[in-house]
């Protein structure tokens, strides 16, 4: 098996509910951690009753398969990802085995690929790396709901 499911769906710790899963690094792993992002953010909506606007619900499975993409293209081996949901806001941290930061490059229209850190950064309300004993964790903040800062649809609404 390629992907080894570690669900500890803690319910509420406070505000807190969380969800992790280890997957081997396979490029595989990305898709799969879209679709346990996106089922993580219906649980949160229809178990614990909080709001998760249609902007979350397409933004955090975007950040999510950009950070699992680049611990796959630059670690090549295991990552880890917890999603935690406390505050008014989703957190999603990766960890993988790579102690090397990343680092935004700078904007270029005319570079085909790698803007996904520039992406992540754009789109989240924080942005944290942090070096571990073994690797790193990587974690992004994205708002549970919509405020008009936030509302990234075309009307505005």
């Amino acid at each position: 098996m390629s992907e080894a499911e570690q669900q500890g769906q803690r319910g509420r710790r406070g505000a807190l509910i969380e969800a992790s899963v280890a997957y081997d690094g396979d490029s595989a792993c990305i898709a799969r951690a879209r679709a346990f992002t996106r089922e993580f953010l219906t649980r949160v909506q229809a178990v614990a009753g909080l709001p998760v606007s249609g902007r979350v619900m397409g933004t955090v499975p975007l950040v999510v398969s950009e950070l699992v993409t680049n611990a796959v293209k630059y670690a090549g081996g295991p990552c880890l990802l917890t999603l935690e949901v406390d505050g008014g806001s989703v957190r999603a941290t990766v960890w993988d085995s790579d102690p090397a930061l990343p680092v935004a490059r700078a904007a270029d229209a005319g570079r085909v690929g790698q803007h996904g850190l520039e992406i992540v950064m754009a789109v989240c309300h924080a942005f944290e790396v942090h070096r571990e004993p073994v690797g790193k964790r990587i974690t992004a903040v994205v708002a549970l709901a919509d405020t008009p800062d936030t509302d990234m649809s075309p009307s505005g609404t």
